[in-house]
């Protein structure tokens, strides 16, 4: 109990030096755009405007310039990325979001305002200035706006060859994106959990039985160490390396819990951001060739039972283990990106086919299905927070072991 009092204490400052902690100031932004159109029918009969409805209603219908089939793929791309402002409910300009702070460092310097001064568009037609110079949002990305419009009312432009590509210049962007905010949100909680754990062996002792939220703590910190730190890593080692993957641990489950909930401050795809996924991989790349001993850079430039041309002159084995060293945290990296943005396409795909058939009765196939997968993401989200720190733990393990004789 003591060694967990202080294993906790320890993961709780690798959690802060890990993780930075940022003050956002989040504003609420609602642009209420109202179009008004007058019909100015003069001298027309009841029998004749009975027509016109009629031919408009038809036209509604059948002309597809009118009617704008749904596009799932658009919808789940939108849902799975990452966007400067929290949308809450409603569509277009009558969108109700919580705009964030853009963070903006250009030619002229520090340039900041709040998201909803773009009143909800991604298109690039509506241009903020500030500080003499102008930005548009383009797909969640922040441009240098053109002077002019384009045809389409666009103030970027696009590669002739690639019409996908935008070639304005971009400032660098050090938003508070919607990612941001909930890992920040999650290391909050990663912070109260692991402060309040610690609280309470302070003050009640490591020979006390654990009550309220240390009681939920203990059994998932003596799992960490007992179930995927010490099989994997030397015994006189684990308290060393305990404290970074119980911190890794915990921010992949809390984070992939968060992307589960349908609403501010969830909703978000962070562990199925291939940045942050990177970043954790990079992390645990780093500790386990940092702590390599001897005899694990020995197996790389001079792997044992391999014939000496192949490590000299041709060094083919060095080589191939220099590619591992890059492939594991790269195996890592995809692993979690993939297994998270694959749960959320396939829940919203489920959804999508209410809309695809344009029928309520397929919300009796897919919203059971859709449960389901939401229920079953529960397990994921638990699962791939523990494959992600039983590699680590591997692969740390395998870069401090001692040679064997």
């Amino acid at each position: 109990m003591r060694k967990l009092g202080r294993t906790t204490l320890s993961s709780l400052k690798a959690c802060l030096s890990i993780l930075a902690l940022a003050t956002a100031s989040v504003v609420f932004g609602q642009n209420n755009h109202e179009e008004h159109h007058q019909d100015s029918a003069h001298h027309e009969t009841v029998v004749e405007k009975i027509e016109h409805a009629e031919h408009a209603e038809l036209d509604l219908h059948e002309s597809p310039e009118h009617k704008e089939a749904f596009n799932a793929t658009e919808m789940i791309m939108h849902h799975i990325a990452d966007a400067h402002s929290f949308h809450l409910w409603g569509e277009g300009h009558d969108a109700v979001s919580i705009g964030l702070p853009i963070i903006l460092y250009t030619e002229n310097g520090l340039v900041t305002f709040c998201s909803s001064d773009f009143h909800h568009d991604i298109d690039g037609k509506v241009v903020v200035e500030k500080d003499g110079q102008r930005f548009v949002n383009a797909h969640e990305h922040i441009y240098y706006a053109n002077e002019t419009a384009d045809a389409h009312g666009s103030f970027v432009s696009h590669d002739v060859e690639d019409d996908s590509k935008i070639t304005n210049a971009a400032p660098l962007d050090f938003s508070i994106t919607k990612n941001v905010v909930t890992m920040f949100t999650g290391v909050l909680i990663i912070l109260l959990l692991f402060i309040t754990t610690a609280r309470f062996y302070k003050k009640n002792g490591h020979n006390t039985a654990p009550r309220g939220l240390a009681g939920f703590m203990e059994p998932l910190v003596l799992y960490v160490r007992d179930e995927i730190a010490r099989p994997n890593i030397p015994h006189a080692k684990v308290d060393k390396f305990l404290p970074y993957l119980l911190t890794v641990f915990f921010f992949i489950w809390v984070n992939n819990l968060l992307g589960l909930i349908p609403f501010f401050p969830g909703s978000s795809n962070l562990t199925g951001n291939i940045s942050v996924t990177l970043t954790l991989a990079v992390f645990t790349m780093l500790i386990t060739n940092l702590n390599g001993n001897k005899a694990y850079w020995g197996h790389i430039f001079n792997t044992p039972g391999v014939p000496w041309w192949l490590k000299f002159p041709i060094p083919l084995m060095p080589a191939v283990e220099l590619i591992g060293v890059i492939a594991k945290p790269f195996a890592l990296m995809i692993r979690l990106f993939a297994n998270i943005t694959a749960g959320h396409i396939i829940i919203l795909s489920l959804v999508s086919i209410i809309f695809i058939f344009e029928n309520a009765g397929w919300a009796g196939l897919s919203v059971p299905f859709g449960l389901f997968m939401s229920v079953l993401e529960l397990l994921v989200a638990a699962l791939q927070a523990y494959v992600f720190t039983m590699l680590s733990a591997l692969f740390i393990g395998m870069a401090v072991e001692e040679a064997h004789h």
